[in-house]
């Protein structure tokens, strides 16, 4: 490494000025409940014209493109009665126009549902039926994913194609769109609207059953935006490298958004390539990049590149990355600022860790402890809830032991950072809150993460709660995968768990099942390829005669993550999904042991 290199990774930035300038930011939001995150673009745009505001390889858009463009899409949805609160799906993958399209469609009140282009099938048909749209927007490279769902669809939404597409039925937004007036829109065309109201639906599955759709309105897209934009300290030269998905909170919102209130530009990849990654932050010249943990940790398992250490990033945001990928990651690259982060799409829990310190997710300073009241409670792993005191009362945890985090919900706070909003399911938002927590009457989020903190105040994630694991950066519903296995011939019974690669972020999904035999994996392999994304796809499989079960009935899935993959732990036949062979193969001590050297890639 080069003396300037090393003085840029060494270099520290005080541990207050992210913080400060963040409040300064956020500070004047509540104030003006009209100034939407969409007059934020058309206030850009008057000031910036020209300037580039989306990138990417297929499309570029400056501010007052992106303003006309929207406001295309808005004059659009007025065109088909969409009333105020009503729900728009889109089905898009990254592209400039992404952000167009619902920066549009919330400008005049409604409301849009951000869906997963991974899904397929049933699980892609409960996230539509979940939020009943009027409307349904779908990219042409994506209308397969979507016909298939349609057989599960209890909707009847109107279909709107966006691009060309063979034998399609549907009518083209984008020629529609483009017959519209691009202008601002005149007083009759608007609609009163406050920060209060509904914006986008963000799909999460927490920590149980299915995906949920979380309510996000828009005085958290103004504060995610302006928050990040101060701990980052944006500016107008600078451009953001964006990979990750923009049907998620972070790609779509806060790695946008953090970046276009200051002025710069966006440059949107519509997915991670190590490969090309080193290519394009030179080639765009890239002084941001928003990550996660496991992008991280496949650049550092890449080869060598020989622009790997000629960019211009001074910093990198994201969350999940472990300390050992982050020293590698901040070393190898010469990366000179780090800015680790914890925070959930509904969720009142947000931590930063401002100075650097590896492997934690964050802190609260002292001086804004009052704003962020979050605490960590003794949990208890049999019952999935928080242990309680003889008085009923939860109990907190001592320094560096591990407890759920939990956040104080104040309906009260001016700026609504303490809120929570909750879901379209009034159970699903019923099931996250705590009551009686502390004291009689109060209530408090819960994020259903185990978290531990040490003497000095800082935040150590340590599992999930809950049957959902995280893999590739991915939330994983272990009961969703469950039911799909299921509905395969001749399973009889299933259970879906994650378990531990050793070098890997996250766990790996696992399933143990009872019916088949090795003649039937490729058939079953063939049938998860069709209804589950790559990242929910069991890595290992378990054929058992029986699945041990408790006195009411549920499974024994920590004794099976306790065996895990391991050959010894079992009589049972264990299999891996070879990605070289692309199929499922006998799981022998060898094999075992290749995969515990981090000797396998997927």
């Amino acid at each position: 490494m080069n003396v300037t290199a090393t003085a840029a990774v060494v270099s520290k930035p005080s541990s207050v000025e992210g913080w400060l300038r963040a409040l300064e930011m956020t500070k004047t939001i509540a104030s003006d409940p009209a100034r939407l995150l969409p007059v934020v673009i058309d206030e850009l745009a008057d000031r910036l014209g020209s300037a580039p505001a989306l990138l990417s390889g297929r499309e570029r858009l400056s501010f007052r493109q992106l303003a006309e463009r929207s406001n295309r899409y808005a004059r659009w949805a007025l065109q088909r009665g969409l009333r105020k609160g009503e729900v728009v799906g889109l089905l898009m993958p990254n592209r400039p126009e992404y952000l167009a399209v619902w920066l549009g469609i919330i400008r005049i009140g409604g409301v849009v549902a951000l869906l997963n282009t991974g899904l397929r099938g049933g699980s892609l048909a409960h996230c539509i039926n979940l939020v009943a749209p009027r409307q349904v927007i779908v990219a042409a490279e994506l209308l397969d994913a979507f016909e298939g769902a349609r057989p599960h669809l209890a909707t009847a939404a109107e279909v709107w194609l966006h691009g060309a597409a063979p034998d399609s039925r549907w009518p083209r937004i984008d020629q529609e769109i483009d017959l519209l007036p691009g202008e601002p829109l005149d007083e009759a065309e608007c609609r009163p609207l406050v920060l209060t109201d509904r914006a986008l639906l963000i799909y999460t599955s927490g920590t149980t059953g299915l995906p949920k759709a979380a309510i996000v309105n828009h005085q958290r897209l103004l504060t995610w935006s302006f928050w990040f934009a101060g701990m980052m300290d944006t500016h107008p030269e600078d451009r953001m490298y964006n990979c990750l998905p923009m049907y998620h909170s972070v790609g779509g919102v806060v790695a946008t958004g953090a970046v276009l209130v200051r002025g710069g530009a966006v440059v949107i990849a519509e997915r991670f390539s190590a490969r090309r990654f080193w290519d394009d932050v030179t080639r765009w010249d890239c002084t941001l990049f928003q990550y996660i943990g496991e992008l991280c940790r496949y650049l550092v398992h890449a080869p060598p590149h020989p622009l790997e250490r000629a960019h211009r990033l001074r910093l990198c945001c994201g969350n999940g990355l472990r300390a050992n990928v982050w020293r590698a990651f901040e070393e190898r690259f010469a990366i000179p600022r780090i800015l680790e982060f914890y925070a959930a799409t509904e969720g009142n829990v947000t931590l930063f860790n401002c100075e650097g310190k590896r492997g934690a997710i964050g802190r609260v300073p002292a001086f804004l402890a009052h704003r962020s009241p979050i605490a960590l409670v003794r949990h208890d792993l049999a019952t999935g809830e928080p242990l309680r005191d003889r008085l009923g009362r939860c109990e907190r945890c001592q320094s560096d032991e591990a407890g759920e985090a939990i956040g104080r919900i104040s309906v009260d706070a001016p700026d609504g950072r303490t809120g929570f909003d909750g879901y379209t399911d009034a159970s699903a938002t019923g099931r996250k809150i705590l009551r009686d927590v502390f004291e009689a009457g109060d209530a408090w989020f819960r994020t259903g993460d185990l978290m531990r903190r040490d003497d000095a105040g800082y935040f150590y994630f340590v599992d999930r709660i809950g049957d959902t694991f995280r893999w590739k950066g991915e939330n994983v519903s272990a009961s969703e995968v469950t039911d799909t296995i299921a509905a395969f011939p001749g399973v009889t019974d299933v259970s879906v768990y994650g378990v531990v690669i050793p070098g890997a972020d996250g766990r790996a999904g696992m399933a143990s099942l009872v019916g088949l035999d090795q003649a039937q994996l490729p058939a079953l392999r063939d049938h998860l390829i069709r209804h589950l994304p790559a990242y929910a796809r069991p890595l290992f499989l378990r054929l058992a005669g029986a699945i041990e079960t408790t006195g009411t009935f549920k499974h024994r899935t920590s004794d099976l993550v306790r065996t895990g993959y391991d050959p010894s732990g079992t009589t049972d036949p264990l299999y891996c999904d070879d990605p070289h062979r692309r199929a499922y193969v006998r799981l022998d001590r060898a094999l075992h042991d290749r995969i515990l050297g981090g000797c396998m890639r997927w």
